[in-house]
């Protein structure tokens, strides 16, 4: 079984690029790309039978967030990995809330990129060390957050540190798995909740932009 892919990015030498790191996989399938999130949706209603996007974020028209929030409400089935030039703060927070399942750079080796697409697949989260590194300073010091609540939900185990620190490490999930002496399964579970921690931030952080800016 192949995992059929689709690429988005507004420039098409970096489609290319990805293309051919894909080819080097007999287990990953190209199926299209797109240059904006507005040119991907109408082909997605053609052919949403894929397992996984390549999204970039900076993009005109409709950007990889925006894009990646329609996609998952419409086609929950499909991961979405963010492919990004810089591992920016708010790029990164603002990506997950979205719903991505990954986030990694696009100067990624092929074999790191396909080690990625298939964690994801498998119910992991792809990230980058740096990217797990800035996950890890944030979480740890949610006292930032006034809602106390938040706060709670926003602490981490001790587990989900270790995890997190392995990752900002650039180790694999059966490395840290063979670390902690637990199961990927469980590196997995590890990892998904503190995506969930994440977005439980996000939901308040864009509520508090809302009051501050008056929408609310």
């Amino acid at each position: 079984m192949s995992v059929k892919i689709a690429i988005v990015d507004d420039n098409s030498f970096l489609i290319h690029a990805v293309k051919e790191k894909l080819s080097f996989f007999e287990d990953l399938e190209f199926k299209f790309s797109a240059l904006n999130g507005s040119e991907l949706l109408p082909k997605l209603q053609d052919n949403h039978n894929l397992d996984l996007i390549l999204m970039d974020i900076e993009m005109p028209v409709l950007n990889g967030i925006e894009t990646t929030q329609i996609v998952k409400q419409k086609y929950p089935h499909i991961k979405i990995i963010m492919l990004t030039v810089f591992d920016n703060d708010e790029n990164i927070f603002n990506a997950i809330k979205a719903g991505a399942d990954g986030y990694l750079l696009k100067e990624i080796n092929p074999e790191l990129l396909h080690k990625g697409i298939l964690e994801t697949i498998n119910g992991g989260a792809a990230m980058n060390p740096s990217i797990a590194l800035k996950t890890l300073k944030f979480l740890r010091n949610p006292s930032s957050i006034e809602n106390i609540k938040e706060q709670e939900d926003l602490k981490l185990t001790q587990r989900e540190v270790d995890v997190l620190e392995q990752l900002s490490k650039g180790l694999s999930y059966n490395l840290i798995a063979e670390n902690l002496i637990i199961s990927t399964g469980t590196v997995r579970k590890h990892i998904e909740r503190l995506y969930r921690k994440l977005q439980v931030h996000n939901k308040l952080e864009a509520v508090e932009k809302a009051k501050r800016n008056n929408i609310i």
